[in-house]
């Protein structure tokens, strides 16, 4: 199609020419009528079908369309609420039928938009519920979560395993009487969900719901639908739409915000995809007449383009306010331009003011977009409404995240003692580490994901696995512990994957290897395994304990730079391994004393005063639960953290 189809206009003359600002496009419904708009400026002509069902074959409708200004339009008269549409356009001779890149919800597999309201399908109680109000980014714990991982392994006993409805699902235990699902979310006390993709996806055959399938949700086909197979009834536009509300309101409900995991990025599909059927070679970026593929697979999306940067816009800003989303995690941020994530920025917060915003600030491959225009985490002083995945903190902990036997601080490595410092500050410059004023890559902690596990790669406990082989169990939680405890004492936005707060695990037939890739396999490697919260509950309260202590200290949530490098002070001459620093400025605490003993043996430091300890490399939480004065030890593999209460003074 693309090939026989030659258009005259740059993406820049097309811009320049025909940018539309108005926010009408796709389908307007009310009942009296509905508009129908659609970008397409250089299309010989274009005509909306109407069908009565998703299943239908042929329309029992068609329409021509008018064009003005690039804008093809249609007026629709009466009520046509639960009807589905199509675009069929036409250049040089050739149709293609389509669904709108601007729909709503879909019939199944993403084929044909849906016509409705979507006020009509808000959940009881939807007016009455809000964004959760996070003060600072610093001030969120996210839990990476993906919808069907959720619920469905059977150890969960959910009843709509794999579905957006599992999180309505409240009381429930697994068989040791351990609090799962929703419940153990709340219990363990992170403040956000980031949910993988739940937009429409493309590689799941939502029509065969019990067919063994499994994406991870990166394969973008709509992006303003909900994801069909993850809804009671794919064949149903509207139940997805009232299904995901749902989860959002029993999150919200719970106190817990959502995020949402976007790829504006990339589709699934290039030359047959809904984008290159309305307008070829427009939406994509190229390297003459090939398109690029910055993404890894196989195109990127070209968000400098006004349009373009005009339809992810006008997408998030639909989530934010539609479903009341918390915040977006980008997905391959290094492929969008930075103007279109400053606009977005600005749009967002007028629609809520604590929108949360972070991603991956890395490409898939090499793009033609200019270095310097990239959101890059090298570029994220340019950016300072958003925060970037800490790779560097990532593999500083446990190794190189690509080699699965290299080893980080906690886990082996010796004499990586000042990079462990410089993370643990959220990359921002010290006057401790003068290095750190050339290779800080932000200002501001707040713009620092400090993580060691994601749905990427192998799982923490996995890759403890490969670096630690000859260690007993026993010692590889210690080594998880003591990793956990990086991730929630740094300084930056703490980040863990569902279930690394039970030594999550993904490993192949046989237990010897563990699949780092695990987009596609089966539940059995990617589900959560819910009894293992009860086999390993002391790392759960260890977790539960750490965000406990986290949020109930301001020190540890430091979102200005300069408030960093005034309270935190490492300390000189500890032994080999350790690392040690003091943080004053806190709320409650008149010091927070933070040692970290990687080393196979125990140390003994010296206290000068008397102290609280709070955390060490067996218990956590924001209770004291010893008090030290004079030697002390350290236990090796662990952590400990002491505090001096203000009222001491």
């Amino acid at each position: 199609m693309e090939n026989s189809q030659k258009k005259s206009l740059s993406p820049a003359e097309a811009d320049d020419k025909y940018f539309y600002a108005d926010n009408d496009l796709g389908a307007s419904y009310s009942k009296e009528k509905t508009v129908f708009k659609l970008w397409a400026p250089e299309a010989d002509a274009v005509r909306v079908q109407l069908y009565q069902s998703c299943q239908d074959e042929k329309p029992f409708r068609k329409m021509p369309m008018t064009k003005s200004h690039g804008v093809w339009s249609k007026i629709a008269n009466g009520d046509l609420d639960g009807v589905y549409y199509t675009y069929v356009i036409t250049y040089d001779n050739i149709e293609n039928e389509t669904i709108d890149i601007y729909a709503k919800s879909c019939g199944v597999n993403g084929v044909m938009g849906l016509i409705f309201d979507p006020k009509s399908l808000n959940p009881a109680g939807w007016e009455y519920t809000n964004y959760v109000k996070l003060l600072s980014y610093t001030d969120a714990c996210v839990y990476e979560l993906h919808v069907r991982d959720f619920s469905i392994d059977e150890s969960g006993n959910f009843c709509y395993r794999g579905r957006f409805l599992a999180f309505v699902e409240k009381g429930l235990i697994n068989s040791w009487g351990d609090k799962i699902g929703i419940d153990h979310i709340k219990e363990l006390g992170i403040t956000h969900v980031q949910l993988q993709p739940i937009f429409d996806y493309q590689t799941v055959d939502e029509a065969d719901f019990h067919r063994p399938q499994y994406n991870w949700g990166y394969d973008p086909q709509n992006f303003n639908c909900p994801e069909g197979s993850y809804s009671t009834n794919p064949f149903n536009g509207k139940t997805r739409v009232l299904e995901l509300k749902r989860l959002i309101y029993a999150l919200h409900q719970a106190g817990i915000g959502v995020i949402m995991d976007v790829v504006y990025n990339h589709t699934y599909a290039t030359a047959d995809s809904a984008f290159t059927k309305i307008y070829p070679k427009y939406y994509y970026r190229s390297w003459g007449e090939h398109y690029s593929n910055g993404s890894g697979c196989g195109n990127e999306v070209a968000t400098e383009h006004l349009m373009v940067r005009k339809f992810i816009i006008d997408s998030l800003c639909y989530w934010a306010s539609e479903y009341k989303i918390d915040g977006f995690r980008f997905d391959l941020m290094g492929l969008y331009d930075i103007d279109t994530l400053k606009l977005a920025a600005v749009k967002l917060r007028e629609i809520n003011p604590n929108v949360i915003l972070y991603g991956e600030g890395w490409t898939g491959g090499d793009s033609p977009l200019d270095s310097r225009h990239r959101a890059m985490k090298f570029n994220a002083r340019a950016l300072p409404d958003y925060a970037f995945f800490s790779d560097d903190f990532r593999d500083t902990v446990k190794g190189n995240n690509f080699v699965n036997k290299d080893k980080g601080y906690v886990n082996g490595v010796s004499g990586n003692e000042p990079f462990f410092k410089e993370i643990m500050t959220g990359r921002v410059p010290h006057p401790q580490i003068p290095n750190l004023y050339k290779y800080a890559w932000c200002d501001h902690p707040y713009q620092s994901v400090n993580y060691v596990e994601a749905h990427d790669n192998l799982t923490l406990w996995d890759k403890l696995f490969y670096t630690n082989f000859t260690d007993s169990i026993e010692t590889r939680i210690k080594i998880d512990k003591l990793a956990a405890a990086a991730v929630f004492l740094a300084m930056g936005i703490p980040f863990i994957q569902a279930g690394q707060e039970f030594l999550r695990s993904k490993p192949f037939p046989g237990g010897n290897s563990f699949d780092h890739n695990s987009y596609n396999s089966p539940d059995y490697v990617n589900s959560l395994k819910w009894g293992r919260k009860s086999e390993y509950k002391d790392v759960f309260d260890y977790y539960k304990g750490l965000i406990e202590f986290r949020k109930n200290h301001s020190a540890l949530r430091f979102s200005n730079g300069e408030k960093v490098g005034e309270n935190l002070r490492f300390f000189d001459n500890l032994p080999q391994h350790v690392v040690g620093y003091g943080i004053t400025g806190d709320d409650k605490l008149d010091e927070i004393l933070v040692f970290f003993n990687p080393g196979e043996f125990p140390v003994t430091l010296y206290a000068f005063d008397k102290y609280d300890v709070y955390i060490n490399g067996k218990i956590a939480g924001n209770k004291p639960i010893a008090e030290v004065s004079g030697e002390y030890t350290v236990d090796a593999l662990s952590v400990i953290v002491m505090g001096k209460s203000l009222s001491n003074e």
